[in-house]
């Protein structure tokens, strides 16, 4: 018995240590759309079966797969929504994964998928009636997951006569490295080129992918390396994939068959090589080998470096196209996210001729007419006179509490207590008096008009002697004038100096 389960524990042992990291994960979750039956315009034949296929293949791969076609704008955002919310619920160490095959537009620098509904009269019904590509990389990027895997093979012809002259080719380009970590984008041909819907039963890049995407153990970067060598080839160098990432970790579709592929690790850092390092790798090579070299790397460095080496048909010319395609596409990302009136010019002096004029010069007219705003801060600034031409060492806002209303008191500073200085108190006027006023000369008494003034006349003399008889001075009774210091006189006297504490 202890043999038996010995050999159980062993057995045990190494299925646990074949694990691939596919069976690792927690969860791998897939939404598989398929847009063949648009009613506007032709039909798109391979779409549904490109679909079918892709779910077949993540099925085994261990993903719980969602499928949905002919979708119309209503009905692909409810899918996208309900997508989303299976991520959430699942956690965030899900891998949410999105295959779309169907049409997809550019519209203003903008990229859409274009439901089957759609009917537009001009380029503005685009927006109104599709369904924006950042929207629904905003969705996913809205609830926590491992890692969001986008793969469009929607970079076919623009089928809408009404719109076709004056939208821009294929799909804008897109970074994913300036939005959320964790994420690998897939474009099944080159931003602004358009790809081939194909002759079979699948398109060429979903052909290539279902083949590269098999492969044990094969990393995703690794994968699509391979899908852009055998696209590029498939079409005679008329189509050529184009990925971007910010994955921080490794992805494979099938999991390793060997316990050393599986336990790999973290997926290690490639460092970038210059175009002098590709010159000197690729010296020497042939031609064709050398283009399969470059198209599996998909760098400018790359196709730089192979330009400047090789020039003969067709791989150099291709190459070459490559390039110039991929700089203006890349000038005109630029543009568009600065969105002035000056970098659309910018973009024009570079490009004065190319399908995306139409565009640039209708932003730049945009851009134009677009209404002034002035912002609250500089209107306020603006109402209040300037004290000093010398620039300001830091931000202040005192200007915006000028213009809104008085400062506060509470936030003056208060004055030191050597300046500070008693309450004023309004005191009346005091008129002015010398320090040392002349002495009056003696007079009479002031009198004023109307007083009583009494005079006692001495009495005739009389015959004989009684006692003396006193002589009273006349007397006068008023208020004295002026003011001195206070109510000045007194009776008959002189102005006096009382000191006062209210200044009267």
């Amino acid at each position: 018995m202890f043999r038996h389960a010995l050999r159980a524990a062993v057995f045990a042992g190494g299925l646990l240590a074949g694990l691939t990291p596919a069976l690792a994960e927690s969860s791998r979750l897939a939404l598989v759309i398929g847009q063949s039956a648009y009613r506007s315009v032709t039909p798109l034949p391979n779409p549904a079966n490109d679909a079918k296929a892709m779910a077949k293949l993540l099925g085994e791969a261990g993903f719980d797969v969602t499928t949905a076609a002919d979708l119309s704008q209503r009905d692909l955002n409810r899918e996208v929504g309900e997508f989303a919310a299976k991520v959430a619920a699942k956690g965030a160490d899900t891998v949410a994964l999105v295959f779309y095959a169907g049409h997809g537009l550019q519209i203003d620098g903008e990229n859409y998928l274009v439901p089957v509904d759609v009917d537009p009269r001009r380029e503005a019904d685009i927006p109104l009636q599709a369904v924006r590509l950042n929207d629904l990389l905003n969705t996913l990027n809205s609830v926590p997951s491992r890692m969001r895997i986008l793969l469009l093979d929607a970079c076919r012809n623009n089928p809408f006569p009404a719109i076709s002259p004056s939208a821009g080719r294929g799909l804008a380009l897109l970074d994913t490295k300036s939005g959320a970590p964790g994420t690998f984008l897939s474009y099944s041909t080159s931003p602004g080129a358009e790809a081939e819907d194909g002759s079979g039963a699948n398109s060429p890049y979903t052909t290539a992918l279902l083949q590269a995407a098999r492969e044990p153990g094969l990393p995703i970067e690794e994968a699509f390396k391979r899908v852009r060598v055998a696209v590029n080839k498939a079409t005679e160098g008329r189509q050529t994939p184009w990925d971007s990432s910010s994955l921080t970790e490794d992805f494979r579709f099938v999991g390793a068959t060997d316990a050393s592929a599986a336990n790999a690790g973290p997926r290690p850092v490639v460092a970038k090589r210059s175009v002098e390092e590709w010159k000197r790798s690729l010296q020497g090579k042939p031609i064709e080998a050398a283009n399969e070299i470059i198209v599996g790397d998909g760098s400018v460095e790359a196709y730089e470096a192979f330009v400047t080496l090789y020039t003969a048909p067709p791989y150099g010319p291709q190459a070459r196209e490559w390039l110039d395609l991929h700089n203006r596409m890349a000038a005109w990302n630029e543009a568009v996210l600065i969105n002035t009136v000056a970098s659309y010019q910018g973009f024009l002096e570079r490009y004065p001729s190319s399908d995306l004029t139409p565009t640039a010069r209708k932003l730049i007219e945009r851009l134009r007419n677009r209404p002034v705003v002035t912002p609250v801060v500089a209107a306020a600034n603006a109402a209040i006179p300037a004290v000093s031409t010398a620039p300001p060492a830091a931000p202040s806002i005192a200007p915006i509490n000028a213009a809104v209303g008085p400062t506060c008191p509470c936030t003056q500073t208060p004055p030191s207590r050597k300046s500070e200085t008693p309450k004023r108190v309004e005191e009346k006027p005091v008129r002015k008096r010398d320090d040392d006023p002349p002495k009056r000369a003696s007079r009479p008494p002031r009198r004023d008009p109307g007083d009583d003034v009494v005079v006692y006349e001495p009495p005739p003399p009389r015959e004989y002697y009684g006692p003396p008889v006193r002589v009273v001075p006349p007397v006068s009774i008023g208020i004295g004038g002026g003011f001195g210091g206070g109510f000045g006189g007194g009776y008959g006297r002189g102005p006096t100096n009382y000191p006062t504490r209210r200044g009267y």
